[in-house]
């Protein structure tokens, strides 16, 4: 499995809480409905499938904690999430789709993601389902994970 071969951890980052400090709103603390959240990560994955690193990043934090599934660790910022997927995306070709949304115990929302991911040359590396939990604050994308369904 790809993900599971070329990333860092599954599950929740040890500093996941302490990035997000002890004020942060977590899941729908910030109001929004599950339905206005599955809105804002939809228009995220149509345009990181497309991409649109400008229009997923206005969707996100400026202080955004982000997984580097393919090298490992975590990104932490704006740009730096766009240098990730400028990175990413000169060796790799990954496609993400969301094929469903429900919120975990602690209020994240969960997306389960069909993800394919070819190289450059159109071989395929990787065809599986994996999840990825979403912080939301303030209508952006606070935080995100991979993991395993």
């Amino acid at each position: 499995m790809f993900y599971s071969q070329h990333r860092a951890y599954l599950g929740d980052p040890p500093e996941f809480s302490a990035k997000l400090g002890p004020t942060a709103k977590v899941g729908l603390s910030d109001g929004r409905t599950p339905i206005e959240q599955q809105t804002i990560l939809k228009k995220t994955y149509a345009a990181f499938n497309a991409r649109d690193v400008d229009s997923v990043l206005a969707l996100m934090h400026s202080e955004v904690d982000w997984p580097n599934g393919w090298e490992g660790g975590r990104v932490y910022g704006r740009e730096a999430v766009r240098e990730y997927w400028t990175r990413q995306w000169n060796v790799l070709d990954p496609h993400v789709e969301p094929v469903g949304f429900h919120q975990d115990e602690a209020g994240r929302m969960v997306v389960e993601v069909h993800a394919i991911v070819h190289d450059r040359e159109g071989k395929k590396l990787a065809d599986e389902m994996i999840q990825h939990v979403y912080v939301i604050e303030d209508g952006l994308i606070r935080s995100m994970e991979i993991r395993k369904p």
